[in-house]
């Protein structure tokens, strides 16, 4: 610890180092940002992070060295009201809107933003992915009603990008406390095959293939296709499935793929998408839990930002990016998580290894929300 606050080396985990100062509210410094690399210093995404958060909030104070190899972030107070950014090509607008959705319900007024860029690449989460299981997530914790959603209104695939988001978040004093311990069993699985600028018959031929794997497994399977046309398209050609599977007690798990950004790595076929995808799909389904791979971060800092009560939530393994995410948030609110092992059970095909996460939130409340 120094006088600036935390300080952390290297530029891993950017987002939340910056995520958690804005909610806590603490300094952070962040040194030796790709110092050995030919091109040293903070990449074009990650600056337009930054804007992105200063846009949000108020009075933040953001310094950079002339290399950009060291950072030093200052976070005011979180803002909100309407907002547009062109989200840098380089990532999908999945890396811009996860770092929202942790923000947007502590909002001084509530959020709508305007992202355009790339909504779909093979390496962030895409958009249809974030509105299929973060969404429900949210509302879990109670951030819900009419003031809620995320709209697709333009693709954009990579490298062109030309996609356009809306996203509009209520704001709440609080978060509840959850107690999401019971997955229950699969009960239906829904999807969307979406092709731009390429023929629409490459998502049927996706939906096709992508059925022949989970036929198999139970019937309610339902994937729409989406094909755009014209202005709506964006810029480059592609093609790409989103399946989510949805449990008794109303969770979702998801999986997906997209097809190479044009130009770039190996073709792949439609059939072999969408057979790929069913099968990721499967293996999230084995991991199991309350909250997929994707999401299990969101769902970690909402229980320790939750009132001071205790909050229980099952996962799957943890990602190496959500052990890592546990660590920050141990620096940035001193909240443990207990953590036990569940084992499969043998007489129950209940797949992988289970993880029940457990702790008392730190009651953190929206300071700007007035109280009615």
């Amino acid at each position: 610890m120094t006088s600036h606050g935390l300080e952390y080396q290297g530029c891993n985990f950017f987002r939340q180092r910056l995520v958690l100062s804005t909610l806590s509210g603490k300094r952070v410094r962040i040194k030796g940002i790709r110092s050995r690399d030919d091109n040293p210093g903070l990449r074009d995404f990650e600056a337009s992070f930054i804007r992105l958060l200063d846009k949000v909030t108020n009075g933040t104070k953001i310094e950079i060295n002339q290399t950009g190899t060291v950072l030093f972030y200052q976070p005011g107070l979180l803002l909100g009201g309407t907002i547009e950014h062109d989200c840098n090509p380089q990532r999908s607008i999945g890396y811009y809107l996860e770092g929202l959705l942790m923000l947007a319900a502590f909002m001084k007024t509530p959020l709508k933003a305007t992202l355009k860029g790339v909504t779909n690449d093979p390496t962030d989460p895409s958009v249809d992915l974030l509105k299929t299981t973060a969404l429900p997530l949210l509302k879990q914790f109670g951030i819900d009603g009419d003031g809620l959603e995320l709209k697709v209104v333009k693709r954009g695939m990579a490298p062109g990008g030309g996609g356009e988001v809306l996203f509009s978040c209520p704001i709440r004093r609080t978060l509840r406390p959850v107690q999401l311990t019971e997955p229950g069993k699969i009960k239906r699985i829904r999807g969307i095959a979406y092709s731009v600028r390429c023929s629409p018959q490459m998502a049927n031929r996706i939906v096709d293939s992508a059925r022949s794997v989970i036929n198999k497994f139970i019937p309610d399977i339902y994937i729409y296709t989406d094909h755009l046309k014209g202005a709506n398209s964006g810029k480059s050609p592609g093609f790409g499935l989103v399946l989510a599977a949805e449990t008794q007690k109303g969770f979702f798990l998801s999986a997906e793929l997209s097809s190479a950004p044009q130009g770039q790595g190996p073709t792949i076929l439609p059939e072999d998408l969408g057979k790929n995808c069913a099968k990721l799909l499967l293996e999230e389904i084995h991991r199991g839990g309350c909250v997929d791979s994707t999401n299990q971060s969101l769902a970690l800092l909402f229980m320790t930002l939750g009132q001071q009560d205790v909050s229980k939530v099952l996962l799957g393994p943890l990602s190496p990016y959500t052990v890592e995410f546990l660590r920050h948030i141990r620096d940035f609110f001193q909240i443990m998580f207990k953590m036990e092992a569940k084992p499969p059970l043998e007489d129950e095909r209940k797949g992988g290894e289970k993880v029940l996460m457990t702790c008392v939130g730190v009651g953190f409340s929206n300071i700007s929300k007035v109280t009615k």
